[in-house]
Formats: C-alpha cells, structure tokens, sequence
C-alpha cells in the first residue's frame, strides 16, 4: 500500500492541508504502507520561490516521514508529453480554442489547448498557455510512483471521475480514493490561500496537530502534549473508515 500528499509550492501550508496530510498519513501509516510526498509544481505563474522547502521543513516540524525522495512535477514534462501523444493518438483528446471555463462537449478542430473528451464534461489536459493540466500529471505520476491509496479533500470529489476515466484511456490503474471533509473559515469558504488562510504557527506544532486529529474525529487526551506522544496515540487509535468519506 503507498499513499501520498502532493502539496503545490504557491505558499506556505495551512490547517487545511495540514488535516489532509496527517488524513493521508495515517491511513497509509496505519496499514504498514509507504507514504509519499510529491511537489506538485507544474503551475510555474502560481509558485512562490522557496514554497517547496518551506513546505517539506514544515512537516518535518509536523513530525511527519516520507519515504523516498521528493518527486517534482517539472521535472516530468516529457511523461505528460507522451501521455498526451497516446490521447491524441487514440482519439480521445482534440485541440480547442474555447474559454477555460467552457465544459460542454464542443466541436473545435483547432486552438492551443487540449481537451479530453468525458460525457457532457469535456476538461482540459494540456493549458492554452502551454502547462499540463492538474488531471494529466496526476494520473501519469500517481501511476508512476505505485499510489494505491490517495486521501484528499472532499473539494477534489468531482476530479476523481475524470482521472479514472484518463487512467482506462491509458491503461493505467486506479487507487483507491478517500476524500476527508473541507476546512472551512467563519464565512464557510475552504481555507485556502484565496481566502487567506494563515500559515501552520510551527511554534504550536502539538496543539495544531491535536487540533487536526480532532477535525478527523481523533479526541486526542489532554495528557499527549508533545508530538510523538500525540502522533503514538493517533497511531493506535485512528479508524480511518469512520473520518473518511466514501468516494
């Protein structure tokens, strides 16, 4: 079993990824499995210099361990290249000129971006500006680093059929996928760093983890305080069936 967390490096973790990493790490930990960090930086415009270890640095303060080297998105352009050519090759993806947010079925010929075609949902692949889309290098990495089980945020729902549908169209197989609920602010949007979710305080390492745990259902006691007590009772104690939403 391998499990994974792919952070994009646009800026420095917040509560919200923090539960869905130490969702995923628990759920893979909890098996005996492999956990994976992978980079996911391909949205060169979006990426804030020194993201990516700002990022690893913070969870290892997190008490989080990864297993195997740091997998980079940028560094894959050509995997995402051939996967595209075995699309096109089979007729399953088209050039398109329509605007980003068009999602109907279209009947383009021509233009510089690259679409898949899904039931009354056509998504984009390969962006006019010249970047592989989100759902592409997922399904190429995961497929390339063995990920068996992903654990995501429940905001991801509506991307897991379109990378299902890519993983038959390429012959490449599917993981098992959990989504955990979305962390939301006093206004009820996702924290994220649209809405200007704070970075993790790595000052309050204990107390933001045991607050992660009980986000997912986890009561921590008041007597674990420090983190390798909080994660050996998170360990022992996690039922990852009960804070996991279904697929």
């Amino acid at each position: 079993m391998t499990g994974r967390f792919a952070p994009s490096p646009t800026g420095p973790l917040h509560f919200g990824s923090l539960v869905t990493a130490v969702a995923s790490y628990l759920d893979a930990r909890a098996k005996g499995g492999q956990w994976l960090v992978r980079m996911e930086d391909l949205d060169t415009p979006r990426n804030v210099p020194g993201s990516d270890t700002n990022i690893l640095q913070t969870l290892e303060r997190f008490g989080f361990e990864w297993d195997g080297p740091v997998l980079y998105q940028s560094l894959r352009l050509e995997a995402y290249r051939e996967a595209l050519d075995q699309l096109r090759r089979a007729g399953h993806a088209y050039p398109c000129s329509c605007t980003r947010t068009t999602t109907a079925p279209c009947t383009c010929t021509t233009g510089p971006r690259w679409r898949v075609r899904f039931p009354s949902d056509d998504f984009t692949v390969l962006r006019a500006d010249g970047i592989f889309a989100y759902q592409l290098a997922v399904v190429v990495d995961d497929a390339y680093q063995g990920i068996t089980d992903v654990v995501r945020g429940a905001d991801l729902l509506d991307s897991t059929p379109r990378q299902i549908h890519l993983q038959k169209l390429l012959g490449l197989p599917s993981p098992n996928y959990r989504h955990v609920p979305v962390v939301t602010n006093e206004k009820g949007e996702k924290l994220s760093k649209q809405t200007l979710a704070p970075p993790l305080d790595l000052g309050a390492a204990p107390d933001l983890l045991s607050s992660a745990l009980r986000f997912l259902g986890l009561p921590v006691p008041a007597d674990a305080t420090e983190l390798h007590s909080i994660w050996g009772w998170a360990m022992a104690h996690s039922q990852p069936a009960e804070i996991f939403l279904s697929r």
